[in-house]
């Protein structure tokens, strides 16, 4: 953990031009999580890391954090499937194999595939489908390799500005890139992506960098510079601080999903579209924040 004095001083660093980049030291990610379901009025974690349908995980292994997101189609609801069992099983599957070293860092697809293969060959029937959006710091060299498949996603923030994201996979307007798993007599009819077809991406990371990761009830609800205005707050590296900022995201995602009048960027994009849609986007909204910080055992 960083103290207040020593996060300012590597804040202003980056500031100044940037850490340099033969810093021996390994990096880690100091993160907290926060999310409400879509039909809680206050956030409720079930078993597990769940916020109505989605899921994430935080994993720790020695060469590296890995971090996941997850939502849950929900419109498998219509045919008995609780969509939360395929996002959650997603999830803990990715975190059981980082947690026994079964992954490259540079690699986060290779999480994603090796989670779904399990999935998919699972003695029990699981059914349903979820975006999924995996982060990976490598300690050593200090990179960020991620992986997203669909409208969840990641910011990378220096100095108050968004310096690397995601990009969002859609096949149609609010049809997002997914997993899935279907019945045999629904396979071809059901939308499945490969785990392959994720965006991927690295990014070098400095000491003091935010990463926001979350799911897309989050981004729907919340333009950049809102997320921006409340990651202001955020004044040092302590667990507890970024526990406030997270929960402080979430809360305000979540009141502004809920308000006809405010023009979201859901709606906004909607209008693109030729739909006349006004209000925020009820859904279920999780959010994991981190900060960049000097590797401690």
């Amino acid at each position: 953990m960083f103290s207040v004095l020593s996060y300012g001083r590597l804040v202003a660093r980056a500031v100044l031009g940037g850490l340099s980049q033969t810093d021996s030291r390994d990096y880690s990610l100091v993160t907290a999580s926060c999310g409400f379901g879509k039909d809680a009025r206050k956030g409720i974690l079930k078993k597990g890391m769940c916020y109505g349908d989605d899921a994430c995980f935080i994993a720790r292994h020695r060469t590296a954090d890995v971090l996941g997101v997850a939502d849950g189609v929900g419109g498998w609801r219509d045919y008995g499937v609780d969509p939360s069992q395929f996002s959650e099983t997603l999830m803990r599957t990715c975190e059981r194999l980082v947690k026994e070293g079964r992954f490259v860092p540079t690699n986060p697809v290779g999480i994603l595939t090796s989670s779904y293969c399990e999935l998919l060959q699972n003695k029990v029937p699981l059914l349903g489908s979820s975006t999924a959006c995996l982060v990976v710091l490598d300690r050593r060299s200090h990179r960020l390799h991620t992986a997203n498949l669909g409208d969840s996603g990641f910011l990378v923030v220096r100095a108050g500005e968004v310096v690397h994201r995601s990009d969002e996979q859609q096949h149609y307007f609010n049809t997002p890139f997914q997993l899935s798993i279907a019945p045999p007599e629904a396979e071809g009819v059901v939308l499945s992506d490969s785990p392959d077809a994720a965006d991927s991406s690295s990014f070098d990371v400095q000491l003091g960098d935010i990463i926001l990761t979350a799911t897309d009830g989050l981004f729907d609800n919340m333009p950049d510079y809102m997320i921006l205005q409340e990651l202001k707050k955020l004044k040092n590296a302590n667990y507890e601080s970024i526990q406030q900022t997270a929960r402080s995201i979430a809360e305000q995602a979540h009141d502004l999903a809920y308000d006809p009048n405010y023009m979201s960027p859901f709606a906004q994009f909607a209008c693109d579209y030729g739909l006349n849609v006004r209000g925020g986007k009820p859904d279920d909204i999780t959010v994991l924040l981190s900060i960049v910080a000097e590797y401690t055992d």
